[in-house]
């Protein structure tokens, strides 16, 4: 693949997604929200824009640690279906988490992003990955004996924040941050070549614009019984989920 520049623009995306989901009417993405609405798959917008319509309605509700889940019906499979390639290559059936809960995340060992600046490759820091990574690895140590597994799947896909092989990911991952929780083989999450486990995430559960995901460290949290219910922006912590690890858990 062709090496890619990237300009100081390279964050308006994720700066106006952000602006989308605090004040949707304001964001720069509002006009093409409104125009795909006819052809959206997802149920999320519907209810907000009609409200927003009507001075007689209270503003919508968004909730800004989550996007909302909305269920399809068509979906009759579960996480236990897929089987994919860990970081040694070696398969794994994922139907050996039955009966556990699991945070699904794609991850990126850099905390920056290659930007050019006057015609130079200058680093970007962005700060999602120590912040992520450390808080994973503490979340895994308190609740694995509880019957919580997070699985990692590293991806190149944002910032090209991942671009090592397969063992300088584990080396970074487990030196670095101690990381004892699984880690497989990197994998597309948006395109084309989108790995079927993630093809599933997204069908299950829609994002605030859509399916694609939007950065590094976007995050599934799955049931006990192999159902996704709910799914989480790369702005939202590992820390800020536990309460909803808990309470599946709990069930």
């Amino acid at each position: 693949m062709s090496s890619m520049a990237f300009s100081t623009n390279f964050f308006t995306p994720l700066r106006d997604f952000t602006q989308a989901r605090t004040n949707p009417t304001t964001s720069p993405l509002f006009p093409f929200i409104k125009s795909s609405l006819a052809s959206s798959k997802s149920t999320f917008f519907q209810p907000a824009l009609s409200l927003q319509a009507s001075s007689n309605f209270p503003k919508p509700s968004i909730r800004p640690r989550a996007f909302s889940v909305y269920a399809r019906a068509a979906t009759e499979k579960t996480i236990y279906d897929f089987t994919v390639k860990d970081i040694d290559n070696k398969d794994v059936a994922l139907s050996k988490f039955k009966g556990k809960v699991l945070l699904i995340v794609n991850v990126a060992s850099r905390w920056y992003a290659l930007c050019t600046l006057r015609g130079r490759y200058v680093p970007q820091y962005v700060g999602l990955t120590s912040s992520n990574y450390s808080e994973l690895s503490r979340l895994y140590e308190k609740y694995k004996n509880q019957g919580l597994e997070i699985l990692a799947f590293p991806c190149n896909q944002f910032g090209m924040q991942e671009p090592g092989s397969n063992q300088e990911i584990k080396q970074f991952a487990c030196t670095r941050y101690k990381a004892e929780f699984p880690i497989f083989d990197k994998v597309d999450v948006n395109g084309p070549f989108t790995a079927p486990v993630y093809q599933f995430l997204k069908s299950s559960a829609g994002g605030f614009l859509g399916d694609l995901i939007k950065w590094n460290f976007e995050k599934f949290l799955v049931d006990k019984n192999g159902k996704v219910i709910e799914r989480y922006p790369p702005t939202t912590s590992p820390f800020q989920i536990e309460k909803d690890i808990q309470r599946l858990l709990a069930a």
